[in-house]
């Protein structure tokens, strides 16, 4: 939004030095602005705008080389590294294309999340499971000791010891549980990880496209609706390659947690079968029971949201197709125009 205000408010500034500086009272035409048959009232002719006085502004310029020539492509820094080859294989290491393409900022965010990702997923998780299974150990000792303790005693101490061996019992289940829930976001994480990259190389090569390729020119939005059926396809018809790699990473995390939480759900209502059959009343029945609903609602949660993206990337799709020749040099032309009345302003809205 900044870039149109910029626009706009530099267009009004050569305005009024035109009207200042550059207006001679004369029955000439502004400069750079071709010249038509005389008119008293404003008209448009194939893609033109016929103005009092006979001037015509045609449609996406002013006739102001300097304002027809504002440069329309602010996000991707116009760079002189224009090897897609050299963009691809950089952009194998995190944020390595966007530091080809002199993209520095995009490529510090990409290798700092990614090198966040894979401290967490191949150091901190490895960590915390080890942690657990020491902790598990100390429990699977206990209950070592007091079945063997059971074998040796009395009918009458079985059920005091019986009950202290199931305490331990429950607490290797916790344990185990626990390494189960890592290893679920363990795998949720790694795929968060792919996603980044993914995305990483769509935005790579989405800059060397928009160096070469950038485009103002108007886009269907009927044939981007039609390809936004698609995943991606609508992004990447309208040139927009890192909302593409934006989607297929919310995709591949979403897909990814949608199956590592059915595969909780599956877990814990095994483990809430078992229970049921040895005590439903206990507390970690009710722990368990818990567990069964939280990873319904988080996979719930994941598959809506996937579904909100499909949507959205269809919306996206069509309303930057719509949007597409936004960054033509005007659409709100404001120029100084000569007529037998004096010095006039014309205001054009192209839309």
């Amino acid at each position: 939004m900044s870039r149109s205000i910029f626009k706009w408010a530099l267009l009004s500034l050569v305005f009024c030095v035109s009207l200042l500086f550059g207006a001679e009272p004369s029955d000439s035409t502004p400069s750079g602005v071709p010249a038509v048959a005389q008119t008293d009232s404003v008209s448009m002719v194939a893609d033109s705008t016929v103005i009092p006085g006979g001037s015509v502004l045609l449609k996406g310029k002013t006739g102001i080389e300097s304002i027809d020539t504002l440069p329309v492509n602010e996000w991707d820094i116009k760079t002189n590294r224009n090897s897609l080859p050299l963009t691809m294989l950089f952009s194998l290491f995190p944020g390595g294309g966007q530091y080809y393409t002199e993209h520095y900022v995009r490529g510090g965010f990409i290798t700092a999340i990614e090198g966040f990702l894979v401290y967490e997923v191949y150091y901190n998780k490895s960590f915390q499971r080890d942690r657990v299974l020491e902790q598990a150990k100390d429990f699977q000792d206990s209950v070592a000791f007091y079945t063997k303790v059971l074998a040796h005693i009395s009918r009458d101490s079985i059920a005091y010891y019986q009950d202290i061996r199931n305490d331990f019992v429950n607490r290797v289940r916790e344990k185990s549980d626990k390494k189960k829930e890592q290893e679920d976001l363990r795998i949720a994480e790694n795929s968060w990880l792919f996603g980044v990259h993914l995305y990483s190389m769509f935005d790579a090569f989405g800059i060397w496209y928009n160096n070469n390729y950038r485009s103002t020119e108007l886009r269907s939005m009927k044939m981007a609706l039609l390809l936004a059926l698609i995943p991606g396809f609508g992004q990447m018809y309208n040139g927009e390659f890192g909302k593409a790699g934006l989607l297929y990473m919310g995709f591949l995390g979403a897909s990814t947690s949608v199956w590592t939480s059915q595969r909780m759900v599956n877990y814990y209502v095994g483990r809430k079968h078992v229970m049921e059959a040895e005590d439903a009343t206990s507390e970690d029945y009710e722990r368990v029971a818990e567990r069964v609903t939280y990873y319904r609602k988080n996979r719930n949660q994941y598959i809506w949201g996937m579904a909100l993206m499909y949507l959205y990337s269809i919306g996206d799709a069509v309303v930057d197709a719509m949007l597409s020749d936004f960054d033509n040099p005007v659409h709100l032309a404001v120029l100084p125009t000569m007529s037998s009345g004096g010095a006039q302003a014309m205001i054009s809205l192209d839309f």
